[in-house]
């Protein structure tokens, strides 16, 4: 006679992740797993990131590889249905959408951060081939690196909010308050930069004194990237 699966509510299936001799279970599309022969959840974690005695249907469904590869391991149960504590705050119709689409929940922020980040940490470097070498052609694309920048960083300062949002639910912490403040800042240095370049164009050939302190604030552009992107990895990977 086949055993009926067991049935595990969230808060049972949380028990089970690894700790203390327990074994190591996920759950994926309301089937709850055994991953204790894992090596990737020996630890009870994946990745640094994904926690194991949870439900993983999203953040699997958002992952490179195929969730084919749960059918290496035995299913032991199934997850009674009901909606996760964290997703109280989210409409139906809004979830019902990231489970058709996982990517519009986990990934619009860090897909879009990456762009103002690299364009402001090459603007500087433009600056000083161009100062060092005296080529035209560095001084254009340093202006254009800084357009590009303009016109993503608000794309990054929107959807940043937005996951947030989702994945937070809006819950303040010390690392949202310095990224808030360090975008505000970015943004506002982005705009004097680009005002400063579009009244004097001709900027990096000026006298010493307001060409240092314009290749000072290009500069400045470099540790503030690196604070925010900083910080937005210890909230993507908290271990």
């Amino acid at each position: 006679m086949e055993n009926k699966l067991k049935e595990f509510t969230r808060e049972k299936l949380a028990k089970y992740n690894g700790k203390e001799g327990q074994p190591v279970y996920i759950a994926y599309d309301g089937k709850v797993y055994d991953v204790s022969e894992s090596k990737l959840w020996k630890t009870g974690a994946h990745m640094m990131r994904h926690e194991s005695g949870d439900d993983l249907t999203a953040d699997i469904g958002g992952a490179p590889h195929d969730t084919e590869v749960l059918g290496k391991f035995p299913q032991v149960g199934i997850l009674k249905p009901e909606k996760d504590p964290m997703d109280e705050h989210i409409p139906d119709l809004l979830l019902a959408v990231f489970r058709k689409i996982p990517m519009l929940r986990r990934h619009p922020h860090p897909m879009t951060v990456h762009f103002p980040i690299a364009f402001m940490m090459l603007f500087p470097v433009l600056n000083i081939l161009y100062l060092v070498t005296g080529k035209p052609s560095f001084d254009i694309s340093s202006f254009h690196v800084l357009v590009a920048g303009l016109v993503f960083t608000p794309v990054a300062l929107i959807t940043g909010p937005y996951n947030w949002w989702i994945n937070y639910a809006g819950k303040w912490s010390k690392i949202i308050a310095v990224k808030m403040l360090g975008s505000l800042i970015l943004i506002t240095l982005i705009l004097v930069i680009f005002m400063w370049k579009i009244v004097v164009p001709d900027i990096m050939l000026q006298p010493s004194g307001a060409r240092i302190f314009y290749i000072i604030l290009s500069l400045t552009l470099v540790p503030i990237v690196t604070v925010l992107g900083w910080f937005g990895a210890k909230m993507t990977f908290p271990h």
